[in-house]
């Protein structure tokens, strides 16, 4: 562990901190700290920043109840800027999204990087902009009781599927299942840190149960 006194905090007192979610590892948002407001969240294990607008102390979640309990605070190799690893109780960002960081600016295709948050994110923005021709823009004008309705039957297909040993096709439908369930996640406003997390908390449970058994 390094010193406080070790930090490099800039000219006008500052050292900035990048947020990160210990479960997804996303980035959530880019603050800045200074002396005080760094002990002021190591004492209270909650974010607390330098607001360089109001110029003033901000502890994250006051105001709104979005705290961000900390796991850990690490400094870079110049001890200059810090990673805040922490545990949201809520949205990151003052717009009410997970994280700031929602804006797309590029994306190489090549290298193009799978992921569920990417993946809800695009079905987001088909919620918000609905464009014409989409079927997923079609699931979301005819609302709720047809998204029940498609996870219902991807659940029968995955059976089927399943029930035949059919890898392939065992693969297939559970795509298409976990694409209509993200669906209905979007509807319902369920995000996918949200089962993340109680996925998470399960293992724990799952384990200590484990334990008993054994014992």
């Amino acid at each position: 562990m390094i010193n406080i006194d070790e930090l490099r905090f800039d000219e006008k007192g500052l050292i900035p901190a990048v947020v990160v979610d210990s479960v997804t590892k996303r980035v959530l948002t880019l603050a800045y700290m200074n002396r005080e407001s760094l002990e002021i969240s190591m004492e209270k294990g909650l974010t607390c920043f330098w607001s360089r607008s109001r110029q003033e102390l901000w502890l994250k979640g006051e105001t709104s109840g979005n705290y961000q309990h900390i796991v850990s605070i690490t400094a870079d190799c110049d001890k200059d800027a810090l990673v805040v690893v922490v545990e949201p109780d809520g949205p990151a960002c003052h717009l009410g999204t997970f994280s700031c960081f929602e804006n797309p600016v590029w994306q190489s295709e090549s290298l193009n990087e799978f992921s569920l948050q990417g993946l809800y994110a695009l079905l987001e923005g088909r919620k918000r902009d609905m464009p014409e021709g989409s079927y997923t823009s079609y699931l979301f004008e005819k609302g709720l009781d047809k998204i029940l309705k498609k996870v219902g039957e991807e659940c029968t297909e995955v059976i089927i599927a399943g029930k035949a040993e059919d890898r392939k096709e065992t693969i297939y439908e559970i795509a298409d299942l976990a694409y209509h369930v993200m669906v209905l996640m979007v509807e319902s406003g369920i995000r996918v840190e949200d089962v993340h997390k109680e996925l998470a908390s399960r293992h724990v449970i799952d384990h200590k149960v484990k334990q008993e058994k054994m014992t």
